[in-house]
């Protein structure tokens, strides 16, 4: 059996001779909450619209379920492809009520209306089937798009963009809400955002997109802590940068010498979180405090290093008191990443686990 609910490779697609996406290839496994994270206009709804069917690539292939949709002449039409999709306005139709805007796309397959019961019992509407879409809430109404798509049984649920219509005090607990309800279903579904807490905190698997291309794919952790380049860490979240030098596993830097993750040698930049940056109490200490902003649950402190540049440190908790112009150590104990610079040495290939 396939274990690929979608796989795309060397897909290609312009407008008017402008390139879109770029010869972007990913294979998706079945049962995956795949996030495509990149910046507005990377391409990344137009990559939604061409695994949907609503765009034509200009070239490559795309097979759902190990079922070729699209590439070498063929293009299945969407309503046939097994993929359902919310979309981003949530595409409702106003005249019908939720149970009839649910069984709009069981009708041509003659489906009774057990499944759409079924269907808003699993997303928590079981109650509200005779409402308009306008007496719902913002959210009650992105569960019925949801439904809608999930009712056919498809092999995979696409969302553009599926929180950017909530207001900000209900995305948190909608998002809870639909990544409860995508993994009780078991469905693959791919969604695409812009916003890098929701990628990290939501999906199993990420997929940065850059310009029309996928410039990074793997599970958020490892994205996080592990970017290939510079402009991957600081899209993915606040990053401290230093120069280095890098020695195998090893790097000299302004901070002494720190672990990194990716074997290296020659000149580079090291990359680490602030949440890795923990500073120890010390009168004589070379590094100085000079700015602090509080949340309560925890606090960005900014640090000036000797050669006076800045590094930020976030100390989760609140009852760690430090003060503008404290001076302080500092520790990193987990391992960094580290990147060539334009004219350094390339990474040398990862070494072997030996655990």
């Amino acid at each position: 059996m396939n274990s690929y609910a979608i796989q795309c490779h060397d897909l290609g697609k312009t407008f008017r001779g402008e390139p879109a996406v770029i010869d972007c290839s990913i294979d998706i496994r079945y049962g995956r909450f795949m996030a495509l994270l990149g910046p507005s206009g990377c391409g990344k709804t137009t990559l939604l619209r061409l695994i949907a069917g609503l765009e034509t690539p200009n070239h490559g292939s795309i097979h759902v379920g190990g079922v070729q949709v699209s590439g070498t002449g063929k293009q299945v039409p969407p309503e046939k492809r097994k993929i359902g999709m919310v979309f981003q306005e949530y595409a409702l139709f106003p005249h019908m009520n939720v149970a009839q805007n649910v069984a709009y796309g069981l009708r041509s397959n003659g489906e009774s209306n057990g499944k759409v019961s079924e269907t808003l019992d699993m997303v928590g509407l079981e109650h509200l089937e005779f409402r308009m879409p306008h007496e719902l809430s913002g959210g009650q109404q992105q569960r019925v798009a949801l439904a809608r798509a999930l009712a056919p049984g498809p092999e995979v649920i696409l969302l553009d963009e599926p929180f950017s219509n909530l207001d900000a005090s209900l995305r948190q607990r909608v998002r809870a809400d639909l990544r409860s309800i995508v993994r009780r279903s078991g469905i693959t579904a791919i969604f695409v955002t812009h916003d890098q807490e929701e990628a990290l905190s939501l999906a199993d698997f990420l997929a940065v997109m850059m310009e029309g291309e996928i410039v990074q794919a793997g599970t958020p952790r490892n994205l996080y802590l592990q970017p290939e380049t510079h402009r991957i860490a600081t899209f993915l979240g606040d990053a401290n940068f230093l120069p280095a030098y890098g020695k195998g596993l090893y790097a000299e830097c302004e901070l002494g010498k720190l672990q990194v993750l990716n074997g290296f040698n020659g000149d580079g930049e090291i990359m680490f979180r602030p949440e890795d940056v923990i500073p120890i109490q010390d009168p004589n200490g070379k590094f100085k405090i000079v700015d602090r902003i509080y949340y309560g649950h925890d606090q960005l402190l900014y640090l000036q290093l000797p050669s006076g540049q800045i590094m930020k440190s976030r100390r989760l908790g609140s009852r760690d008191a430090y003060d503008i112009g404290q001076r302080v150590g500092i520790r990193i104990d987990t391992p960094v990443s580290i990147f060539a610079t334009q004219f350094g040495c390339p990474a040398l290939p990862e070494p072997e686990s030996h655990s």
